[in-house]
């Protein structure tokens, strides 16, 4: 899913990585702070894999309830990079994109999932 951001003027202050829930804690300096699970981050990654490259060439992510984050690249001062537990090391999640992700969670995930309820898949338990 192609994420139309746009710019927030707004830098992280901390970049937490909670192992056991499996999320990433992003406080920025609005005061907001979103914690957002790694499947999602997983299903939402802006690389060409999932987005392709141009509109309507998008790809559903299935299958990420059991992936986890394995470690975070720093890009630059601009972006980090997760390396996720499926082998995907290509989405580039710039501080923008990760405002977004984190502001509109409660409506981008509802659509993911009924996305793949469309498509007919059953998603495992998360243990």
């Amino acid at each position: 899913m192609r994420l139309t951001t746009s710019p927030c003027h707004c830098f992280p202050t901390e970049i937490k990585h909670h192992q056991l829930s499996n999320a990433l804690e992003i406080s920025f300096d609005d005061g907001s702070v979103f914690t957002l699970p790694s499947e999602y981050l997983r299903v939402f990654s802006q690389s060409a894999e999932a987005v392709g490259h141009g509109p309507g060439q998008e790809v559903l992510q299935v299958g990420k309830e059991q992936v986890t984050i394995v470690s975070i690249k720093p890009i630059g001062n601009y972006a980090i990079c997760p390396v996720f537990s499926d082998g995907h090391d290509t989405g580039i999640y710039t501080w923008d994109c990760l405002y977004t992700l984190g502001a509109e969670y409660n409506q981008l995930w509802p659509l993911y999932l009924q996305k793949l309820a469309d498509a007919g898949y059953t998603r495992q338990p998360v243990c």
